[in-house]
């Protein structure tokens, strides 16, 4: 499974690729972020390709129809797909976005696949099996696979969202410098901040602001197997899947202490 997933974001990605330097119309959604064609390109081909190799596991996609909870409350596994993660920074043209994939199963990512097309690279991670980061991704003949072993000291590195910095953030991160002492930055867009995390460039990713399941499901499980957490900022819990309103709350990711 995790060998036929891994091409398929790779897929989205070149589908993405084709129209990033290109003129494009960009949308409004309902909750005022952006939609361009990229998005819906590589929400098809998810969904075609994942349907076609395992037509008995739900999707669920950012930019796929909205299913009701009293559907989705019986589903055992489901993907769980943001065909383009951090569309502000695809349309800024940093290179900052991602694709993500992950499975669920009771309520928590068993498997996740983060690519960054603009860079060719691609972490993933699967339950109990570690969690990996293959370079040259779409190239078959000089892939070379990493297995993430985090080992990071010295000065604490936190990183931040490029497009979202809530009044909660600055004051979680004021909190933790009069802890931790001094306070390395970086910001990124998308997912790429749980890579960060997960290889060790960075010990601390906030985020009290609100995320969608999408946005984190592959991140948690990779961070996860890299000897990271990912947990509620209030109650400490673990992120859950498949929830009624699916909403994530407030969650702090981080290397384990």
């Amino acid at each position: 499974m995790l060998k036929e997933v891994i091409e398929i974001a790779i897929g989205a990605g070149k589908k993405i690729l084709e129209v990033y330097e290109d003129a494009y119309t960009i949308h409004e959604k309902e909750d005022r972020s952006p939609l361009t064609i990229a998005d819906q390109l590589s929400h098809s081909h998810i969904q075609t390709e994942l349907s076609n190799l395992f037509p008995t596991i739900p999707i669920l996609s950012e930019e796929g129809a909205s299913i009701p909870f009293k559907e989705r409350k019986n589903w055992s596994s489901f993907w769980l797909v943001d065909p383009l993660d951090g569309t502000k920074e695809f349309i800024k043209k940093n290179g900052e976005f991602t694709v993500n994939i992950a499975l669920i199963q009771g309520n928590r990512p068993v498997l996740g696949i983060i690519y960054a097309p603009v860079t060719d690279t691609l972490y993933y991670a699967e339950k109990n099996k570690g969690a990996y980061k293959l370079m040259t991704a779409s190239s078959l003949e000089k892939r070379k696979q990493v297995k993430i072993n985090t080992a990071s000291s010295g000065v604490k590195k936190i990183v931040i969202s490029r497009s979202h910095l809530s009044d909660a953030t600055q004051d979680y991160i004021e909190d933790l410098q009069r802890q931790v002492g001094k306070l390395d930055f970086t910001s990124i867009g998308s997912s790429l901040k749980f890579c960060l995390i997960a290889d060790g460039s960075a010990h601390y990713y906030p985020r009290l602001a609100p995320t969608m399941e999408w946005d984190t499901a592959a991140g948690q499980i990779i961070v996860e197997e890299a000897n990271g957490q990912v947990s509620e900022f209030e109650t400490g819990a673990h992120l859950v899947y498949n929830k009624k309103v699916l909403t994530n709350p407030s969650f702090i990711c981080s290397l384990k202490r």
